[in-house]
């Protein structure tokens, strides 16, 4: 895996009414039905559905689970369905992707100033989105973080002091002034420049609800003087125009992004740089060489640190992530609009289902769980199995949910999110954490070694080399085990994903051919001091990265995904860097016209063989790569092992995955839309169905408010109940309706189970004015890492009286009790 899929695999996003909230489910609810090594079904179908055929699809039978969020009123129409179970998670954020860059001599691209860009936050209505067009099934969004995300608390008062809402005249009043500055004309009632109207290319999705948020945006656009030129594109053609072309090609002005979450997060650091940072290599420019690139020092200093844990505490974790916040704001080249409460369907025999708070039963651990008495197939709907960008490759490819749904259940993380926490947990691999950090450092041994891509070998670090923490990863439960293809799975195939990482980065020649992914690895990379291997099954990692949460520094530093055997990788390389027939990412397929390696297309895996095939005859192999500290990790008679067992398996599969996960890839067909997994069951896994089963955890939810009289210069105080499980909190905020800043805010007083008290001092209420104001609640929990939320309309005066307004906000939760990705909490493009 390279480190830049790594990255972003890390970055790896409710209904208006109070949804019922089941009591935690554990694995005491759930009886697996055998103890075989391996999952719980013997086979799982992945076919397409179209969406708008989906429910009478799953009502004849015709599948058992549904991947694709059900359309709002198709979602309304199945709720209560007998035999359907309906899930439902906020799974999906949707956004406008602005295109900065600025226009060839004589013309105008309006969205390279930043003041129209962030007028049109005030443009967009996105009360109509969430409640006209999602029909409540959505919540609002102004920023990379919404109320379903733990994050949101750190930057709450600071977004609701912002102020953003729907306001066309402010955002007519704003554009106008920065266009006109611009030299810009209005004439007709539409923008010119230089006599020529300004036209917008705007890509608009059609798959889903975004094509009628596309035609609204598209008029308000209008409204303020744009003309605008739509084109409606699937899912392929849309990624290939918006991210696979240069931005100052203007294929494009604006798009309507979609963006699936993979897991829950507690302490967001990838999805902030990803949506607003341009170092990670997603935003415009996309860090391409020759592109043009948006730039932004501030954050990218900002990001950098966020990621690297260069914070002494929390609390200067926090400012940081607060400050980026605000910049991207500023910015505004991503208007955040909604994040979508997904209704995936499910019949109600499927039994062993997950619940993440963030993906509902898309997650990691359903499917290996998931079986209906009876049947030994599982038949699984999804939009799509394969688009024209649809990637299969572990190091620049897999950017789609519909290669991600497929491909976690093929292989075993090391490391993935709790569920429920969202705070990383052991899968695969255990570790132990050793930190000096935030400001001490730990000597790295001098026979810790790195790879130098000049020496074309592991050096030893030397003496003098510190750094803040290390890391022990005990891989017993992978070098226990074997590859899909029989071979076993060794420490081999860990050295040579890190000298995979290293060398693309750091050797010139690979750099110039895979810029943004070597670009983009590189914070990361220079953060690793060192690697020591300890004895069969203990690789030690130093790396300058601290966290207050210990499996945050445990995650950070995992030396390899340890997705694909050394020989297929190094195939890979060979096809990429040496016969020059391939290419890793799309951008340097479309430079050199070349192939964008996927590995289930017969045409790639036929040139993966030819190169596994000229490898083992002339008895290539890397050797260097195997070299560390005086031993050798593979023998030539090992290797060719390898290369046998890779050429037979894409000879009789017609495809040139080879994985370690509970299920198999059997069947791979584009043109039917289908894919077959079959159930890995070698004596060796280690796993077995129950092992993986997670179950539901209680929603966190207000139960009442109640609130007395509030009187301007008088203490007050509003009583507030909560459910949810653990130790939970609510934090407040009391903004003046007049001038819209805060007030007073703070942490409610526990009163009891359950229980807490906001207190409003004499001072507080003294500062409002007669009438209206608005007290904005958000409680959390330390076992689930998503919020509720809920707003109180106080009124000040001599009679005051206090109304509840505004739904709570719950955790979605599945319509019966059953039982929620990096790959880590990923955002694969949707």
């Amino acid at each position: 895996m390279s480190n830049r899929t790594r990255l972003i695999a890390l970055l790896l996003f409710l209904m208006a009414g109070l949804l019922a909230a089941p009591a935690f489910l554990s694995a005491a609810d759930y009886a697996p039905p055998h103890q075989k090594p391996g999952p719980a079904t013997d086979r799982i179908r992945f076919q397409s559905f179209n969406v708008d055929l989906a429910g009478e699809s799953l009502k004849a039978g015709s599948m058992d689970m549904y991947f694709f969020s059900l359309k709002t009123e198709e979602a309304r129409r199945l709720r209560g369905t007998p035999g359907i179970t309906m899930y439902q998670a906020p799974a999906t954020s949707i956004s406008l992707l602005l295109n900065p860059a600025p226009a060839p001599q004589g013309e105008l691209n309006p969205f390279s100033i930043k003041e129209v860009r962030f007028a049109l936050q005030y443009a967009v209505n996105r009360g109509f989105i969430t409640q006209e067009i999602y029909k409540g099934l959505a919540e609002q969004m102004v920023a990379q973080v919404g109320p379903f995300d733990y994050d949101y608390l750190t930057v709450y008062d600071q977004l609701k002091q912002e102020g953003i809402s729907y306001d066309p005249d402010l955002a007519r009043q704003m554009i106008t002034a920065a266009m006109s500055r611009e030299g810009a004309t209005l004439k007709d009632g539409k923008w010119q420049f230089g006599g020529r109207p300004i036209q917008l290319k705007f890509i608009i999705r059609v798959e889903d609800e975004r094509r009628d948020v596309g035609d609204l945006l598209r008029a308000q656009l209008e409204e303020l003087g744009f003309s605008v030129a739509p084109s409606y594109k699937d899912f392929a053609p849309a990624v290939l125009t918006v991210y696979g072309s240069d931005p100052q090609l203007f294929e494009w002005h604006l798009y309507t992004e979609g963006w699936g979450r993979g897991a829950a997060e507690r302490y967001d650091f990838g999805t902030i740089n990803s949506m607003t940072a341009p170092w990670l290599g997603n935003m415009p420019g996309w860090q391409e060489s020759g592109f043009w690139q948006y730039q932004n020092e501030d954050l990218d200093r900002l990001g950098k640190r966020l990621f690297q844990g260069a914070f002494k505490d929390q609390v200067e974790r926090d400012q940081i992530y607060g400050e980026m916040t605000r910049l991207g704001l500023q910015e505004s080249v991503r208007l955040w609009l909604a994040t979508i409460v997904n209704s995936l369907p499910a019949s109600d025999k499927v039994q062993g289902v997950t619940q993440d708070i963030a993906a509902g039963p898309k997650s990691i651990w359903t499917l290996r769980e998931a079986y209906i008495s009876g049947k030994d197939t599982l038949t699984v709907g999804h939009r799509w199995v394969w688009t024209e960008r649809t990637t299969w490759n572990p190091v620049g490819g897999f950017g789609d949910v519909y290669s991600n749904d497929i491909w976690q259940n093929l292989h075993d993380p090391p490391l993935w999110r709790d569920p429920f926490t969202g705070v990383p947990v052991p899968f695969r691999a255990s570790y132990e954490v050793t930190t000096a950090g935030p400001e001490g450092k730990l000597d790295v041994p001098q026979d810790a070694f790195r790879w130098d891509a000049r020496e074309k070998g592991f050096v030893s670090v030397g003496g003098g080399v510190r750094a803040t923490s290390k890391v022990v990863y005990d891989y017993s439960k992978f070098f226990g085990s074997k590859w899909h293809h029989g071979q076993p799975i060794t420490m081999a195939d860990v050295v040579y994903s890190i000298y995979q990482g290293f060398d693309l980065a750091y050797n010139e020649d690979k750099a110039k051919i895979e810029t943004a992914i070597a670009v983009t690895s590189r914070p990361f990379l220079e953060t690793v001091k060192g690697f020591r291997i300890l004895d069969d099954n203990r690789i030690e990692v130093y790396v300058d990265y601290w966290h207050f949460v210990e499996a945050y520094i445990a995650e950070y530093a995992s030396p390899s995904g340890i997705v694909m055997p050394w020989e297929l990788l190094a195939a890979m390389d060979k096809l990429v860097f040496e016969d020059r027939r391939a290419a890793y990412s799309d951008t340097a397929a479309q430079r050199y016209n070349v192939a964008w390696i996927s590995l289930v297309m017969p045409n790639d895996s036929v040139r993966v063989r030819r190169a596994l095939i000229e490898m083992r005859d002339k008895s290539l192999y890397p050797d260097k790569v195997f070299k560390v500290g005086g031993r050798t990790l593979v023998t030539p008679e090992q290797a060719k092992a390898r290369y046998d067992a890779a050429i037979q398996w894409i000879s009789q599969r017609g495809m040139a995955v080879i994985s370690n996960g509970p299920y198999v890839l059997a069947r791979y067909d584009p043109p039917a839309q289908f894919a077959e997994l079959e159930a890995y069951r070698d004596p060796t896994y280690p796993f077995k169905p129950g092992d993986w089963y997670k179950g539901s955890s209680t929603a966190i939810a207000f139960e009442s408010v109640q609130t007395g009289e509030v009187k301007a210069g008088s203490p007050a105080t509003v009583g507030v109940k909560v459910q949810g499980p653990g130790e939970t909190r609510v934090r407040y905020l009391l903004v003046d309706q007049v001038t819209g800043k805060a007030v007073a805010s703070g942490d409610a007083q526990p009163a009891g189970a359950g229980q807490f008290r906001v207190e409003l001092s004499a001072q507080d209420t003294g500062r409002l004015a007669l009438g209206p104001h608005q007290l904005f609640l958000v409680a959390s929990s330390d076992q689930v890492s998503s919020l509720a939320e809920r707003r109180v309309d106080l009124r000040a005066g001599a009679q005051p009286q206090a109304t509840t307004t505004g739904a709570p906000v719950a955790t979605p939760t599945p319509a019966k009790k059953g039982g929620f990705s990096c790959a880590g909490p990923s955002l694969p493009r949707r």
